[in-house]
């Protein structure tokens, strides 16, 4: 006995010494605008939005650096087995008598004198120049695709929007989520408290003789329905916090028995915000199409036309004549001893050739534009509908809470009057009971209906800014 008791002992004192030790690490308040706040700092979507604005921007710089002048510096160095260039008499004065006669006096009096008859140069040399080239005309390719690369940042920053715009509306929903399970566990707290109560009732009125063993039996099934409830509950409360933490990077200790002196348990962490009085929707409504034409998706569809016409614009800068001017200097060894030099020039260049194949590409630039078109104005059309569709679901969310708040209402004065009628003998405890379940199933659906209010508000007011 003393071999098992002692085992058992040590395993409960160790267990209540690690939720003691849990216990002392501090737990946390979190508001939603905290957790919103968290969520646009870690969430890994809204990071790589930001990335793709730097990005953006940078491109952008990218494409400005087209105006400046492109600078060079090139080096040329070689080495041949026998000169490049050979120049004899017979080159210069070309195959005839006299410069065959010429060239064999010149090769016999080298031959005395210490000189070479034949010019000989280019066996090595050496260039190094540094060249600056200005384009002063490209076909208009250079400031529209500046333009282009602004209308990018633009759509970046517009992107950007949307997905803190949709991280937000996730964030609320895991929050809110865990509220609603919070509210419905009150609410099974609250009945569990009527019906450990009316367990007490029946208890005593058995011992009485005036309640069968069969009505207690009912009530301790109850209380166990109820019980079990909670747990669920519970577990799911947790897993819908780890759902928001792990959403905005928050850390947190799933597990009471592990102590960690600095992260909190996850059930010591509360979050603060709650229902307050909601007001009709009515006092939010804004015109469909004002609210539609002032979102970032209706601004994109804008932004994806007018892209579509500088694309064309460029493709045409193809096929026009491009213009620039530079200039070089450098030290030069090659023919002659080395020395410095320097130059100035002027390009231009005009394509001939590749008319028809622009022609071509301007057909098809032609198409995506009136594509892009056709999108827009559908897709605007569906903004609209979808604006609509938001309002809707908030008029219907409203009335379902309207409802389900009167089916509280009414359940309550039910379980009140069955209760009442109950304890004078006037009604059996089945129907007490199943009054107390349908209040239990009336509060809960209005706790649903109330967050499904607020998450479609939240919403439509979201794309009213």
């Amino acid at each position: 006995m003393k071999n098992i008791i002692i085992p058992v002992f040590t395993v409960i004192f160790c267990a209540f010494a690690c939720r003691a030790y849990a216990s002392d690490v501090p737990g946390r308040e979190l508001s939603l605008d905290e957790c919103m706040t968290m969520a646009l700092e870690n969430n890994m979507s809204v990071r790589n939005a930001e990335l793709d604005v730097f990005a953006a921007r940078a491109q952008k710089q990218e494409a400005f650096a087209e105006y400046f002048p492109k600078v060079s510096v090139n080096a040329f160095a070689f080495y041949a087995f026998d000169p490049l260039l050979e120049i004899g008499v017979t080159d210069i004065l070309g195959e005839s008598d006299f410069s065959r006669n010429l060239q064999d006096v010149l090769t016999s009096l080298g031959s005395v004198c210490g000189f070479d008859p034949v010019y000989s140069t280019m066996k090595y040399g050496v260039t190094a120049t540094v060249s600056a080239m200005q384009p002063l005309f490209a076909g208009g390719r250079i400031v529209n695709g500046n333009k282009l690369a602004s209308l990018g940042v633009e759509a970046a920053g517009l992107q950007q929007s949307m997905t803190r715009r949709r991280t937000s509306e996730e964030i609320e929903k895991s929050y809110w989520q865990v509220v609603a399970l919070e509210q419905k566990k009150k609410t099974l707290d609250r009945l569990q408290t009527l019906v450990d109560t009316l367990y007490r009732d029946v208890s005593s009125a058995c011992a009485a003789g005036l309640a069968s063993r069969n009505d207690l039996l009912q009530v301790s099934l109850r209380q166990n329905e109820l019980k079990s409830g909670k747990i669920q509950l519970k577990n799911g409360i947790r897993l819908a916090k780890m759902n928001l933490f792990n959403s905005i990077g928050l850390e947190y200790n799933p597990y009471s028995t592990v102590p960690n002196d600095s992260i909190p348990y996850i059930d010591d962490i509360v979050l603060t915000d709650r229902l307050d009085s909601l007001s009709p929707p009515q006092t939010y409504y804004r015109p469909e199409e004002e609210v539609a034409a002032g979102l970032e998706e209706s601004r994109l569809l804008e932004i994806s036309v007018q892209s579509k016409r500088l694309e064309k614009k460029m493709a045409m800068g193809e096929a026009l004549p491009q213009i620039g001017v530079g200039a070089s200097y450098g030290y030069n060894r090659m023919i002659t001893d080395g020395r410095m030099n320097g130059a100035v020039f002027a390009m231009v260049q005009i394509p001939l050739s590749d008319w028809g194949k622009t022609a071509r590409k301007m057909q098809r630039y032609d198409r995506q534009l009136e594509k892009a078109q056709n999108e827009q104005e559908y897709l605007d059309a569906q903004l609209v509908l979808q604006v609509r569709k938001l309002w809707l679901d908030i008029e219907a969310s409203w009335e379902q809470m309207l409802v389900a708040r009167e089916s509280v209402t009414v359940a309550e004065s039910s379980v009140s009057e069955l209760s009442a009628y109950y304890h004078a003998g006037m009604s059996p405890l089945s129907e007490l009971l199943q009054a107390q379940t349908q209040l239990q199933q009336a509060s809960e659906e209005l706790i649903e209906k109330s967050i499904d209010y607020k998450i479609a508000l939240q919403a439509y007011l979201n794309r009213c800014r």
